[in-house]
C-alpha cells in the first residue's frame, strides 16, 4: 500500500485530497494544526467523512515546532498543503503568523523529507506569486513573479526554498493553484461568502466594482492535478494549476444569482490592498507532463459550491432545532 503524508488534511484542498487518496486505497497520515484562522468546527466537519476510515490516521501538530522526522519516515510522498492562507490578513502584525506557518513550516517539512529519504514532496504554492502579471496568461518560466502581498511573498520564498532543497537532491513539485473553489471552501473566501449571502438573504461585501477576474479551478480538478504530480515520472519543479475558466466577479455573482433564483444584496467597498486585477494560467506544462485536463465547468462548479452551502446550512438548522428541543 502506498503511504502518504497530507499536511493541512483538515483544510479545504487537503480534506478533498485525503478523501481521494483513501478512495484509491492509499494509507494516509494526516497532519493538521487546527490553527484559529477559521473555526475548528469547519475543519472537523471536513474530516467527518473519513476520520474513522481504514488507512487514515490523524496527528494534530504544528509543523513549525513538532518533531517531523518520525511522521515522515517511510512515506512514499508528502503532500504539503498546510499554510496560513489569505491575502489581507498577511499585512501588518499578522505577517508573523505567515512566516511561522508558511516559511518555517515548509522549510522544516523539506528538512524532514530530506533526512528520511522521502522520494517526493508535492507542495502548494499559489498564483499569488505572479501578482498583477503584465501579459497574462502566466507561464511558469516566462512570467515574472512579483507578489503584491506578504502572503504571496511567503509563497514565492517557499519556491526559493524548494529550489535550494532540490539542488540538495530532494525531489519537489510545486503547484501554483489558481483560485480553487467548491465544497468545503473556507468561510472567509468570496465564493462561499457569496453563496451564504444569497441563501441567507444577507449582504455580500463586494470589494471593487466586480470587474476583477480570476482563473477559477474546481477543487476536484486541483486534487486530480495534485495526485498526478505525485505519480508523474519526471515532473518539473513547478506547475500552474488553473481551471481555464476565467471570469469576472460580476459574472460569478450573476451566475450564482441565476442558480439560487434570487438577487444578491451587494455591500460595496473599495478595493483591498494586495488584491490583483486579473489571474490567468497557461497550463500547457501540466497538460503535457501530468496528462492533466480540468473537467469541471464553471457553472457546474458553482452549482456544487452553492448546493454544499445549502446542505451545510440545513444541517446547522437541524442541529439548532435539536438543541432547542
Amino acid at each position: 500500500m502506498t503511504r502518504a503524508i497530507v499536511t493541512g488534511c483538515a483544510g479545504f484542498i487537503g480534506s478533498h485530497l485525503t478523501e481521494r487518496l483513501l478512495a484509491e486505497r492509499w494509507e494516509v497520515l494526516g497532519v493538521d494544526a487546527f490553527t484559529p484562522y477559521y473555526g475548528r468546527a469547519d475543519k472537523e466537519a471536513n474530516l467527518a467523512g473519513f476520520r474513522d476510515a481504514p488507512g487514515f490516521t490523524l496527528v494534530e501538530a504544528d509543523l513549525a515546532a513538532s518533531e517531523l522526522e518520525p511522521l515522515v519516515q517511510g512515506a512514499d510522498v508528502v503532500f504539503h498543503l498546510a499554510a496560513q492562507p489569505g491575502v489581507r490578513a498577511s499585512f501588518g502584525e499578522g505577517f508573523a503568523q505567515y512566516t511561522h506557518d508558511n516559511l518555517i513550516a515548509t522549510q522544516r517539512v523539506f528538512e524532514a523529507a530530506k533526512a528520511t529519504g522521502c522520494p517526493r514532496v508535492v507542495w502548494a504554492s499559489s498564483s499569488s506569486v505572479y501578482g498583477d502579471a503584465a501579459e497574462p496568461p502566466c507561464r511558469e518560466d516566462v512570467t515574472p513573479t512579483r507578489p503584491r502581498s506578504p502572503y504571496g511573498m511567503t509563497k514565492r520564498a517557499c519556491e526559493d526554498l524548494a529550489a535550494i532543497y532540490a539542488g540538495d537532491g530532494l525531489e519537489l513539485v510545486g503547484l501554483r493553484y489558481f483560485t480553487v473553489y467548491g465544497p468545503r471552501q473556507r468561510p472567509d473566501m468570496a465564493m462561499r461568502r457569496l453563496c451564504e449571502a444569497l441563501l441567507g438573504g444577507t449582504p455580500f461585501p463586494l470589494y471593487g466594482d466586480g470587474s476583477q477576474s480570476r482563473d477559477f479551478t474546481h477543487v476536484s480538478d486541483a486534487v486530480d492535478a495534485t495526485l498526478r504530480a505525485a505519480l508523474a515520472e519526471a515532473p518539473a519543479p513547478v506547475y500552474n494549476i488553473g481551471g481555464g475558466h476565467e471570469a469576472t466577479l460580476a459574472e460569478v455573482i450573476t451566475t450564482l444569482e441565476d442558480l439560487a433564483g434570487r438577487a444578491a444584496v451587494l455591500d460595496r467597498h473599495p478595493v483591498q490592498r494586495g488584491d490583483v486585477r486579473r489571474t490567468s494560467a497557461d497550463t500547457a506544462r501540466a497538460r503535457a507532463d501530468l496528462g492533466w485536463t480540468p473537467s469541471v465547468g464553471l457553472r457546474d462548479g458553482l452549482f456544487s459550491a452553492l448546493e454544499w452551502v445549502r446542505e451545510t446550512r440545513a444541517l446547522a438548522a437541524l442541529d439548532a432545532t435539536a438543541l432547542a428541543a
